[in-house]
Parts: C-alpha cells; structure tokens; sequence
C-alpha cells in the first residue's frame, strides 16, 4: 500500500501565494477569503514549488517527514516528486491520477472521480468552484501568519479540512486534515508562478515489471 505521506499530497497542491486582502470581520472577512483565493486561481496557469511536509497524528506526535517538489499545469495536471524518506511520485495528467512507489515496486492508478476533482488540487489546476465546493473562512492570525480555512462540502471528500497560512503575499504553510484525523503540514519555498513547463512531466508509464493496482481502463 502507499506510504500515509502520499494521502494527503492529493489534495496538499493548494491555492498558492493568493492576493493579499485587508483585514475584515465575521461574513465581511469569510467574503474576503473567498475572493482572495478566486482571485488567484483566476490569474495561474502554472507553478513549480518545493515542498517539506510532516505528517502527525491526532495527539500530535509527527509520524513522517518527507520532502520533495510539485508541478502544476492547468487544465488539471499536477505532479509531486518525493526525494525523502521514499522516492514517489504521484501524476495527474487531468483524466487519472498515478502514485508510483519505486521501493514497493508498485503503481496505483485512480480515475478523477467526483471525489477527487473537489480537491484544492484540481481546483488550483483549473477545475471545479471554490464556492461550490469549499465553506471558506477566514482563520485569523496565529504564528504570524494570516490563515484561510476550507471545509469541503462533499462528504466523500479524502480530507476533512484545509488550513493555508499566508506570510504577506505568499503561502507559507498548509495544514491538511484527512479523515482519520492525521493532518500534514507543509512548507513551501523557492516557488514559482507561471513558469514554462514540458508536456511530460504530467505524462505517466509504469516502468516495466512492476504491480499496477487500480482500474485497467485507466492505465
């Protein structure tokens, strides 16, 4: 089976470096949040970024760290490639998502399903509504950072809420909660916004010889 780190790297793509707003209260302030993250998923087309993540569970304790870096490239391609403790790479090329375990030996592939396309990973890649698919709130400031959570409205969602902490005009940090109460907290850094990327990067084969689990329609 995949290693927990990759759970939450489907929907850890999430709304980056959004437009700064001022500071508001109660709806005023959900308002804001709302059209901060519109506002920049309107404007993005593509990014590369690195990532450090930590993966810890309900009373706290960090289970795994690992670290890595992400592609994204509308409409609906993401990519992460994990370096530590595994090497990893899970693909999106729009249609089906791919997670590849090089010391497993084994391909795991999923279909976009309803589930999956309400995910901040698909919204950031150029799919879904916000509104439609998020409750928005604006989370206040803690650690010097101003926070935005979202709740997803579909109860099959993988995860049951998402905390972005925003340090002027960038993302610093997510927090990512998934169903069974870990959370994964990732760093971002070095990003780039609307970068050139290849075609390829959001292209996936299983390498010869290894264990592909999942539909075969979708390989």
């Amino acid at each position: 089976m995949a290693r927990s780190v990759t759970v939450h790297a489907l929907a850890a793509t999430a709304l980056l470096v959004l437009v700064a707003a001022p500071p508001a209260r109660g709806e005023d302030a959900n308002a804001a949040a709302l059209a901060r993250v519109e506002g920049y998923l309107a404007g993005l087309q593509s990014l590369r970024a690195g990532f450090d993540q930590e993966i810890v569970d309900e009373a706290g304790a960090v289970r795994e760290r690992a670290r890595g870096t992400l592609f994204l490239q509308k409409p609906g391609r993401f990519r992460w490639d994990y370096r530590e403790p595994y090497a990893q790479q899970l693909v999106s090329d729009g249609t089906r998502v791919w997670l590849y375990d090089e010391e497993l030996e084994q391909v795991t592939v999923r279909e976009v399903s309803e589930s999956l396309s309400t995910t901040p990973a698909m919204l950031l890649s150029g799919r879904g509504d916000v509104a439609a698919a998020f409750t928005v709130r604006a989370g206040g400031q803690e650690d010097a950072l101003q926070w935005i959570e979202l709740t997803p409205k579909l109860e099959e969602s993988d995860f049951r809420s998402v905390r972005l902490g925003f340090r002027g005009n960038e993302l610093e940090r997510m927090e990512l909660t998934d169903r069974l109460g870990q959370t994964a907290r990732i760093r971002f850094s070095d990003i780039q916004r609307n970068p050139g990327l290849p075609a390829e990067l959001f292209e996936f084969s299983p390498p010869a010889g290894v264990d592909v689990v999942g539909s075969a329609n979708a390989r």
